[in-house]
């Protein structure tokens, strides 16, 4: 299940790219690119793939991620069904020498330096960092180029001493150019429009026209899980969102995410969140 490489529409008259995003949905494939991406959830939710990582994605989430790490931002079902619905983010795309070669390996850089190292297994930036950067990103819609520069590297400078950031990944994670690109992208929509009813490995593996082991394999390869838990992370971000919402019941949002049997749900839920799903509403219901 190889990504796709996307090479990006980098300005002459920039050194980096900055770009405001506004559409009905996130429509981006699985894929990956030579530059880190810092991007900002302004507007949207839904779930998000970095490397073999899933979760949720809600307004005010901001990630940064080191270069070739495949990602996908795929919106809630209700993006796709409502037109009246806007997803809105902003992106900086960078490359490592866009102050120039030997800039981050000053002396002075050296917090910077091990920040864009450490980007490799990506970066939650949340609290009081999520408020600074979250303002400067807004902020650089109204500046002159030279300022979002300079805005830029406050950003990473900020970032570099801060104790707000929560590492994604456990280890790297990173993908290669390759003609197979379509294949993650197809089970990917499977599954994001079948999670809540059964999902049998044999419709997948049909679908890219192999056999059962082949694509238990394949699957297993490229994205360190078996098929059903991968399954089971989608099942349980959705269960998390539901949750948030407090519109079900317990038990409702059990079926509705796709398990056929509570104690099943239960378990599957404490493993991956580590508390149950009661303690879990009720966390989030009292700071909300």
């Amino acid at each position: 299940m190889q990504p796709q490489f996307h090479k990006l529409p980098f300005s002459t008259d920039s050194s980096f790219l900055y770009m405001c995003w506004e559409c009905n949905y996130f429509d981006k494939p699985w894929h990956f690119h030579k530059e880190y991406e810092l991007v900002l959830l302004e507007k949207t939710e839904g779930t998000r793939f970095i490397g073999d990582h899933v979760s949720s994605f809600k307004d005010g989430d901001l990630i940064l991620i080191g270069p070739n790490i495949p990602h996908l931002y795929r919106n809630n079902e209700e993006y796709y069904k409502n037109k009246g619905l806007v997803a809105k983010s902003i992106f900086i795309h960078f490359t490592d020498d866009f102050l120039g070669k030997p800039f981050f390996d000053l002396p002075e850089m050296k917090l910077v330096r091990r920040l864009l190292d450490k980007a490799a297994l990506g970066f939650e930036i949340r609290m009081k960092a999520n408020q600074y950067v979250k303002q400067k990103l807004i902020d650089m819609k109204q500046e002159a180029p030279i300022k979002r520069l300079l805005s830029l590297l406050d950003i990473l400078v900020y970032l570099s001493t801060s104790n707000d950031l929560k590492l994604i990944l456990t280890s790297k994670f990173t993908a290669s150019n390759s003609r197979d690109t379509d294949k993650i992208n197809v089970v990917f929509q499977f599954i994001m429009e079948n999670y809540s009813h059964d999902i049998y490995i044999e419709g997948v593996a049909s679908k890219l026209n192999m056999s059962v082991a082949s694509f238990s394999r394949y699957f297993k390869k490229h994205t360190r899980k078996t098929f059903s838990q991968y399954v089971t992370e989608i099942r349980i971000g959705h269960t998390c969102r539901l949750l948030m919402e407090d519109n079900y019941n317990i038990s409702e949002i059990c079926y509705l995410s796709g398990f056929d049997n509570l104690s099943n749900f239960y378990r599957h839920f404490k493993k991956q969140v580590g508390v149950i799903p009661k303690e879990y509403k009720n966390r989030f219901l009292s700071i909300a």
